[in-house]
Parts: structure tokens; sequence; C-alpha cells
């Protein structure tokens, strides 16, 4: 799925996050995955940057191929994101362009909050705040949204339930929130997820992810509440998706940065996957600017 790519790992503080990176010697763009997905959720957008740009799509923490720390305290956006910031630089990379969808999105803000100087541009796909979006919580997203606060519940009750028919839950997920069915998503990038399902440390981590985001990053985001960033940030969104009926999205972001560019896609959530080339292009035209 990724001619062209290399595949490789960086350790930080004993967690290994693995990555694909193709070079151009041109200025770079970190992919960033959200849940249940892998980097492979970039194998329809990440190679048409390639002579462009030098392209970095890695696993998060707790995805994939990368390392399942155990502690709930190394799933937090802020552990995320060092991650990134420390595999960006161990690469040469002093500044570049990040993109992310869903969590890889939190971990996108997070990251430019930590090291605004190394973040030329910012994509942020299909999401609210943190904590804009638990602290004005309303029943419509709560219950569209549920799975924040399934996956939060104490090991091992998610992990067990979850376990039973890992493909059958997040497929449910996939479908339920993309809008579209099995036919929206590329048979080989539906694999390649399915494959990570079936790993209970994979589980685990997912679940840790939201554990760390009630636990950890409200009150990390709750922190930062009045911070607004200066480099240019593109916010994008399913038209038709949960974040895009219940919220006016470029709005949320209107007092976190300075500089908008607010897209509106087709679909539902998971869009990246289902309108590959359209995003490129919307990226491409952000990118340029």
């Amino acid at each position: 799925m990724f001619d062209g790519f290399e595949h490789a790992s960086h350790a930080r503080d004993g967690v290994n996050i693995r990555y694909l990176r193709a070079q151009a010697g041109k200025p770079a763009i970190l992919f960033l995955h959200g849940f249940p997905q892998t980097h492979a959720m970039w194998a329809k957008i990440a190679p048409q940057f390639l002579g462009d740009y030098d392209v970095i799509c890695p696993d998060l923490r707790g995805y994939g191929a990368s390392d399942k720390p155990r502690d709930v305290a190394q799933y937090s956006f802020a552990e995320m994101a060092r991650d990134q910031i420390a595999l960006m630089q161990s690469l040469g990379y002093d500044r570049y362009n990040v993109v992310g969808h869903d969590r890889g999105a939190r971990v996108a803000h997070r990251l430019a909050l930590l090291a605004p100087d190394a973040v030329a541009t910012v994509t942020l796909m299909d999401i609210v705040p943190t904590h804009l979006l638990l602290d004005t919580l309303t029943k419509e997203v709560a219950q569209a949204y549920y799975h924040w606060f399934f996956l939060a519940q104490p090991e091992p009750v998610p992990e067990n339930m979850i376990a039973a028919d890992p493909i059958a839950y997040f497929n449910s997920c996939l479908m339920g929130w993309g809008q579209a069915g099995d036919a929206g998503f590329d048979p080989q990038q539906l694999a390649a997820y399915r494959t990570a399902w079936q790993d209970r440390e994979t589980i685990r981590g997912m679940c840790n992810d939201y554990r760390a985001a009630l636990a950890y990053d409200f009150d990390f985001d709750a922190a930062d509440l009045g911070r607004r960033l200066d480099m240019p940030a593109c916010i994008m969104w399913g038209r038709d998706g949960i974040m895009g009926q219940r919220f006016d999205v470029p709005s949320t972001w209107a007092d976190r940065f300075a500089d908008i560019t607010a897209v509106d896609m087709p679909g539902g959530h998971f869009f990246p996957d289902h309108v590959p080339d359209l995003i490129t292009s919307k990226l491409r035209q952000f990118l340029r600017a």
C-alpha cells in the first residue's frame, strides 16, 4: 500500500514507535491516524505527496505495530505528542506540517501546544477541542460518542467484552460513524485495521487512550484554555458526521488558533478513507497557501 516508503522505529523512554517514511529532501508532513485505525488510513493520501514532501506515517503508541505500555498515564495526548516530537527531531526535522484525524488530530493539537515553533501548519480532521466536548457534553453527543465512556471503564471490562468479537465491535465503530458500510473502505486498508483489532494488547492500548482522555487530557486542556496558537490551522470536518451535525466545528477552534482555514467535507467521520483524492487536493491548497 505504501510503495516507496521505508519501515523503521524510534524509541522514546523505552516505547518504540513504528513508522513509515519516504524522503524527497523537502518539507515534511507528519500524518497521525485516529481510532480504531493505524497508519494504513493514509495509504490513499500520503503517497500522493511523494516527491513534493518528506512523508512520515507513524502508528500512535497503543495502536498498530507501536508499543503498548501498561500505565494509563502513558497514553495522554501529551505523551503521544512527545513521541512524535522526538521522532521528528531524530529524523532531523526542526519544522514540519502535522495532519491528524480523530485521536491523531487531538495529538496534533497537543503537539502544537508543546512545540509551536516546530509546527509550520496543523490540520485537524473531524474533532472539536477535547475540553469543550467533555465540558459541554450533550445527551446527543454522549449517545453518539458513547465509546469515549465505555472504553474508559476500568480494565478488563471493555477489553473482555471487545475481545469476544473484536471485528464486530470495531466494525460497528467504522460503519456507524462512517455512514458508508464496507463499500466505503478500501479492502486492503480494512484488512490492516482488522489485523490490528485482533491483538489483545492493541485493544487494551486503545482503551487506555480513552481512559487517559478522561483522567489526564481534560485537565491538561483546562490548563491551556486561553492559549491561542499562531501557526496556520486547517479545520476539516464531515458535514454528515456527528461533529458536523452538533457543532459549528471551525468556531470551536476560533479561540485556540488565530489563522483558520475551514473546509467541510462530504460524508461522515471517516472521510479520509472515503474521499482521499479530495482530501489530497484540499490539503495541497492549504499547504501551498
